[in-house]
């Protein structure tokens, strides 16, 4: 008798530690969209070293870009004309935990919608079509991937990402000479090393628009768009953000916004950018 009322004890204890935990993650989800409209404040995790989307003006401190611009509107669209914007500079490695941690509320950081990330954050409606595509001299041949399907031509791209991959599929004939980071490929596409560099289109564009005699070319050969990440759970903070999305399209500034940051890019599909 007295081991079966050890085991009901224990098997309610057990109930009762699920039952907070479940109502610590939903009281979780819940204090961050109501602190937000509370405060009229939202603490955006940004990139303040990829040029068009986030990137730090030396001269003044503050980041710049399309992404900037965005959390901007979008917090105002949310809140109204006075609500207040916090930027957080992220990292590839730190803006999930920084999510995870509530050091910022949502993530607008190039940051491509993955199904191994959505198991760990939510993502909203894509709101940039990225996608792999090409950066070649103004002189060059090359038009799209399926020119570089030779023998003979080499693609730059960078250790570790998507686009070594993709080129062995989209054009399997290439050579592909990899580089640890973005700067060191396009040196090598600029000394001849090689026809094309090839990455996300967001990437290449910010190279082109500080390069002048490179382009560009052939729109993307692959679907990565980017998303806005808040933490799971956080049903009531994302239905916010995609209202306030669709409103941006809705009247335009959306379109502005991409003309602003894309628009006088060499090459680049500004329009095709923009996602519907």
């Amino acid at each position: 008798m007295k081991n079966l009322r050890k085991v009901t004890l224990l098997f309610s204890a057990l109930l009762m530690i699920f039952f907070l935990g479940a109502c610590g993650k939903k009281d979780k989800a819940a204090n961050i969209a109501q602190r937000t409209e509370q405060t009229k404040t939202v603490t955006w995790g940004v990139k303040a070293d990829t040029r068009l989307f986030g990137l730090m003006n030396i001269k003044t401190g503050q980041i710049e870009g399309f992404d900037v611009d965005m959390a901007k509107a979008l917090t105002k669209k949310m809140y109204g004309k006075d609500a207040k914007v916090k930027l957080v500079q992220t990292t590839a490695k730190t803006k999930i935990p920084l999510l995870k941690n509530q050091n910022i509320d949502a993530v607008i950081a190039a940051m491509t919608i993955t199904p191994e990330r959505r198991k760990i954050v939510e993502f909203s409606q894509p709101y940039f079509a990225a996608g792999q595509s090409l950066l070649v001299p103004d002189n060059s041949t090359i038009k799209n991937v399926h020119d570089l399907d030779k023998k003979g031509m080499v693609v730059l791209a960078v250790k570790g990402t998507t686009a070594v991959a993709n080129i062995h599929k989209f054009a399997p004939k290439a050579k592909v000479l990899e580089f640890d980071d973005y700067g060191q490929a396009f040196t090598a596409l600029k000394s001849g090393q090689g026809q094309a560099m090839s990455t996300d289109n967001g990437i290449l564009a910010g190279i082109a628009s500080e390069n002048p005699g490179y382009q560009v070319v052939g729109g993307n050969f692959t679907n990565e768009p980017y998303g806005i990440a808040v933490d799971k759970g956080q049903t009531q903070m994302m239905k916010r953000i995609d209202k306030a999305l669709d409103e941006l399209k809705a009247d335009g500034t959306y379109d502005k916004l991409i003309q602003k940051w894309f628009g006088n890019v060499k090459g680049f599909d500004a329009k095709g950018a923009g996602e519907r």
